[in-house]
């Protein structure tokens, strides 16, 4: 509060005022504070302090010099003690309640409590901590948008910014009036330090109750990732919290009480506020931006990438002035970072896709491990082309389609002409786990059961695509049908490797016989046709009955497949020749099985699970 301009204080007067408040000279002005009492005496009281001032270059004798500079030194000494109370008394952190909004799970206020916490202690047991609901999907920036109109909280906003009132306005009118003067004194630095000590402790302060560490980068990078994880997830949230309410509030904060005082000094002391939490904010990110690379962070890192760029119009506005510009290099340099880490993981993602060495089959060619878990993957991946198709501007790195390198496959970019090299990459992607399960599938001894691994998989790999409708935009349909008929060359190259055989077996050549006596069939090679042909589906439906197909559809479509070929075959073969059979000894020995035995034992095909060595027999 600023004393009334016809007020005259005469400078005996003014000096005794300035005594009379000297802490150091009595219990009582040790015990009270002027700013706390009666207002006219805090106008008495900067009333004297002017007076003081402007004495300094009019007193001419030494010893009234002396008394002057004396009580000015007094005067300030009281006046820093004046500015630490009002800030601590006008000061809390962050608290739950006064921003709510029901869709987050931050919820935080401005405390209207008078407690200290100059001490920086800050942990108020009754004080809500910041909890993560662990549901990573919920955007918390409704957070920004809305208050409690119950309280009183202001606003100024700037883009997604929401600067609150910390201090109430007559408070921040006695901050200034007291700022004006010891700057005017030549009291900046203490000023500056003061103001500093008591907002940093408050800072900190919300900074536990947002869940924000004091971790070094290397305690960061020696944690588990499933512990960095829900980190990451908790920074996300808070960083938005601190760099659009926290830091901004505090820069309103600093330009009401400073702005116009001297020369910068509002950002001098924004700056001995909030740049060593600012630094702390952005170390978790830096470590999280060069620790090493795996696939699992991939996901992690673009969640902070794009959290991060999202805040850099906002972290470029808070952090404007000259004297912050390490601030905003530092968060520019992280998204850098970040987003080469990105690419640096695809990168090596593909490679190990290419080499990954695991050389035991997988039991009866079902979907090899590799497979689900790259599909999986680039799904997620697709999940993020927005911001992918901005990081990437390269097509994969392969071999010339001629290169003969039969290490490596071959990838015909002509055919893909107007893709993304996103989309180039999660064709590669693809391109390459075919190659690494086409070397997988040659493990197995049986052909049949190669290409059952091979149609398995390929299958899994279109139905991936078609679940998901970002992933199916990027691959396209072109590519699509090219992989559908493949799984479906490897359904029919199984086909024929398994029952071309066995189905030779119900020809006709070979069984008639003629001569000068008498033409017809020969039983004897009638018997040994029906012989082995029991023998091989006895030998493909033990076996195969241990195979899987889990997918219920492609496995229904493959056995009415075997079916169609199969039973009208044995249908006609045995119409044609059972006669010849039934009329000699022991019939029941070569024609084993009736059609609808047949027609059963495809049912137990591709499940997975061994069946009794013997097919039920007909019915005699």
């Amino acid at each position: 509060m600023e004393p009334p301009e016809d007020a005259n204080l005469g400078l005996e007067e003014a000096e005794e005022i300035i005594l009379r408040w000297d802490s150091t000279a009595s219990e009582e002005a040790r015990e009270k504070m002027i700013f706390e009492g009666d207002r006219d005496e805090v106008d008495r009281y900067l009333l004297a302090v002017d007076q003081i001032q402007r004495s300094i270059s009019s007193v001419s004798i030494s010893d009234d010099q002396a008394k002057v500079n004396s009580a000015i030194q007094i005067a300030m000494a009281r006046l820093e003690d004046e500015f630490r109370n009002i800030l601590l008394i006008h000061t809390s952190p962050i608290e739950t309640e006064t921003l709510t909004d029901p869709s987050s799970s931050i919820h935080l206020s401005v405390g209207a409590t008078s407690s200290s916490v100059g001490d920086g202690d800050g942990d108020g047991d009754g004080g809500a901590e910041y909890e993560d609901d662990g549901d990573e999907d919920k955007d918390d920036d409704e957070l920004l948008r809305r208050g409690d109109s119950s309280n009183s909280v202001s606003y100024r906003s700037t883009s997604s910014i929401r600067e609150i009132d910390l201090i109430p306005s007559d408070a921040v009118i006695d901050l200034r009036s007291i700022a004006e003067r010891m700057i005017s004194a030549g009291y900046l630095r203490e000023c500056i330090q003061v103001y500093g000590s008591v907002r940093k402790s408050t800072v900190d302060s919300s900074f536990r109750k947002l869940g924000i560490e004091k971790l070094s980068i290397g305690d960061i990078q020696r944690l588990e990732w499933d512990q960095l994880e829900t980190k990451i997830r908790r920074w996300i949230r808070a960083a938005k919290v601190c760099i659009r309410i926290v830091f901004a509030s505090e820069k309103k904060l600093c330009e009401q009480i400073f702005d116009g005082v001297g020369t910068a000094i509002d950002d001098a002391c924004f700056m001995e506020t909030v740049k060593g939490p600012a630094i702390q904010l952005f170390n978790f990110a830096e470590a999280i931006s060069i620790s090493r690379r795996s696939p699992e962070k991939l996901f992690k890192i673009l969640d902070l990438h794009d959290a991060l760029m999202d805040l850099i119009p906002d972290i470029d506005v808070v952090f404007e002035s000259k004297s912050s510009e390490s601030i905003r290099v530092q968060a520019a340099e992280i998204l850098s970072r970040l987003a080469e880490a990105a690419r640096g993981i695809l990168s090596e993602f593909e490679n190990a896709v290419l080499r990954e060495p695991s050389r035991v089959p997988v039991p009866g060619g079902t979907i090899h491990p590799l497979t689900r878990y790259v599909m999986n993957y680039i799904s997620l991946i697709s999940d993020y082309k927005q911001t992918l198709n901005e990081l990437i501007v390269s097509k994969p790195s392969t071999g010339s389609r001629y290169s003969g390198d039969p290490t490596t496959p071959d990838m015909e970019f002509a055919e893909l002409e107007g893709k993304t090299p996103l989309a180039l990459h999660l064709i590669w992607i693809i391109v390459i786990l075919q190659f690494n399960l086409d070397g997988k599938s040659k493990h197995y001894k049986d052909a049949s059961l190669v290409h059952l691994f091979m149609m398995n998989n390929v299958h899994y790999i279109v139905q991936k695509v078609k679940g998901s409708p970002e992933l199916r935009e990027m691959i396209g349909d072109d590519y699509l049908r090219k992989l559908t008929g493949k799984f479906r060359l490897s359904a029919t190259s199984y086909q024929r490797a398994t029952w071309v055989r066995v189905l030779f077996c119900l020809r006709d050549e070979g069984l008639h016989v003629s001569g000068s006596f008498s033409s017809g069939v020969s039983k004897s090679a009638l018997r040994e046709r029906f012989k082995t042909f029991n023998a091989m589906f006895e030998d493909v439906h033990r076996t195969q009955a241990t195979w899987l197909v889990p997918d219920s559809q492609l496995r229904e479509e493959l056995r009415i497949s075997i079916s169609e070929k199969l039973i009208p075959a044995y249908r006609s073969f045995l119409g044609r020749f059972r006669n010849h059979i039934e009329s000699g000894k022991h019939p029941e020995n070569y024609i084993k099985y009736s059609v609808e035995d047949l027609e059963n034992a495809v049912l137990d095909f591709f499940e997975g699970y061994p069946v009794s060595q013997h097919l039920r027999r007909r019915s005699q």
